[in-house]
């Protein structure tokens, strides 16, 4: 490892390098590696990406200058090609080809990890398809570092990228926060439009609870809390509040019952029914706690009715 990217590192792990450096493969030739690297401090890029970086025979970039900032950072001095979405179809022949011949690239976005709303993803997507190994270098995503500090349900969520633009779109994104298909959504936003996309949420969906990241893990990071009109004053009275980079983590209201789903049974037939299925052992019982409920639409001899018809239909 170069001195200048041990110089970043903490002591107790610079000191241990020596012994990992001779237990530890990195590179493997004719392979890609999917290296994350760090979304605002330098010392949170791992120790293997750092050796991967290194090692491989070529690192595809999204923007080789911001690329070319950061191995710089690290004393690393290795062929960079771009990898922007204006070129990755044309790239990926080429990348595939390196792979073919045995080279081991790696795969960077200009922070965190590639293909979250990045380029990158063509490349990979082709290169499992040949059988390529693709391996990952796991470091920082600003996705994943904004629920990690959300506070919110995270017993399942959907990352949706940036938060749509256009209002037909915006409309439609609105109708899956309020499907319920999940409690929490992930999306980035452009410091342009964050206003704008507040001012929606406040509006259409005022009883979501959201929690706003700006410029996650950097020198003047901020956490913006509350529903969405909370977040949205807070912001209006920020000067500096349209600078920077976003992760809105939005938490939807709990989807509400169906009104439709907490009709009475219509049929003194369907209501004895559904008492059985909730544990009443025979069509006597069930009558008594149809009777017990206290709103049952439905008369004592409709029941024992119903009841013997019931019964009827399943004598031989």
């Amino acid at each position: 490892m170069t001195d200048k990217a041990m110089e970043l590192l903490p002591e107790d792990i610079s000191d241990s390098l020596e012994i990992l450096k001779d237990k530890e493969v990195y590179v493997t030739g004719g392979t890609l590696y999917v290296v994350a690297t760090p979304i605002g401090r330098i010392v949170d890029i791992s120790v293997r990406a750092i050796k991967v970086l290194e090692g491989v025979d070529l690192i595809a970039a999204e923007d080789t200058r911001r690329s070319y900032i950061l191995l710089n950072i690290l004393g690393i001095r290795k062929e960079v090609i771009s990898n922007q979405k204006f070129n990755e179809h044309r790239k990926t022949e080429r990348f595939l080809q390196d792979l073919r011949d045995g080279k081991s690239i790696a795969v960077i976005s200009d922070a965190g990890t590639p293909c979250i709303s990045d380029p990158g993803n063509e490349l990979i997507k082709r290169a499992v398809e040949e059988g390529f190994p693709v391996v990952p270098v796991p470091g920082a995503c600003a996705a994943v570092s904004g629920i990690s500090v959300s506070g919110f349900d995270l017993t399942s969520f959907l990352f949706c990228g940036f938060f749509p633009k256009d209002n037909t779109d915006r409309k439609k994104e609105l109708e899956r926060l309020e499907s319920g298909v999940t409690r929490t959504y992930i999306y980035y936003e452009s410091p342009k439009r964050i206003l704008k996309t507040m001012a929606f949420l406040a509006e259409k969906l005022p009883e979501a609870r959201v929690c706003l990241c700006n410029d996650l893990t950097k020198t003047h990071e901020r956490f913006y809390r509350g529903s969405a009109k909370e977040v949205l004053d807070e912001l209006e009275v920020n000067p500096n509040a349209e600078k920077g980079e976003f992760t809105l983590i939005v938490e939807a209201p709990e989807k509400k019952e169906d009104a439709t789903d907490a009709l009475p049974p219509t049929s003194p037939h369907a209501a004895l029914i559904d008492a059985m299925i909730g544990g009443a052992e025979t069509l006597r019982d069930a009558i008594e706690a149809v009777l017990a409920e206290g709103n049952s639409p439905f008369k004592k001899n409709e029941l024992k009715e119903a009841a013997i018809a019931i019964k009827s239909l399943f004598k031989e």
